[in-house]
């Protein structure tokens, strides 16, 4: 990933967290530390410290200098937000609506321009080292749980409390309960 690509990501990633809002306003969330500012702040670390991960491979101890120094900022966030985000396979556009408990196991993929409304859980089901796999646009309710070797397609939103175990393959649909099952 090129320095351009990087900074596209995290454009669009602040545009879907704190918007395209006025200069004073702006001033304003940083200065009183507003949750959104924070939010977006984590993703940015994260997004930092994944970006020189993969420069370290390289074996630029720099590098390897300026991944641990974003990845303790994340973690520090991380701790007050109380995120766990392995962002490695993270689309672009990523949205957190609320802070509490978000789980995302390191091997997820997660598509562009996601929502998570708070206290969500994605990863494997514990038996296996199976992720999800969630395509673009997916609305995640708060409290849902996305378990185990799975496929959700573009544009689905998954209700608030559903406990998703099964792969839903048609797009822009609603799913929901426990287990999840097509809405409409």
């Amino acid at each position: 990933m090129s320095k351009k690509e990087l900074k596209d990501i995290l454009d669009k990633d602040k545009i879907n967290n704190i918007g395209n809002r006025k200069t004073y306003h702006m001033f304003f969330i940083r200065i009183t530390q507003h949750p959104s500012w924070l939010r977006w702040k984590y993703i940015k670390n994260m997004r930092l410290a994944c970006y020189y991960e993969d420069k370290y491979r390289n074996r630029n101890k720099l590098y390897g200098f300026l991944m641990l120094y974003y990845m303790f900022k994340m973690n520090a966030l991380g701790y007050k937000l109380n995120y766990e985000i392995g962002g490695k396979h993270i689309g672009e556009g990523l949205a957190l609506c609320h802070n509490g408990p978000i789980v995302i196991h390191g091997a997820s993929v997660i598509g562009k321009n996601c929502i998570l409304h708070g206290d969500n859980c994605i990863g494997n089901n514990g038996i296996t080292d199976d992720c999800p796999i969630i395509g673009n646009n997916v609305d995640i309710g708060v409290g849902a749980k996305i378990i185990g070797n799975i496929k959700i397609a573009d544009g689905i939103k998954i209700g608030a409390g559903a406990v998703v175990v099964t792969s839903f393959t048609e797009e822009n649909i609603t799913i929901g309960g426990i287990p999840a099952k097509k809405l409409k």
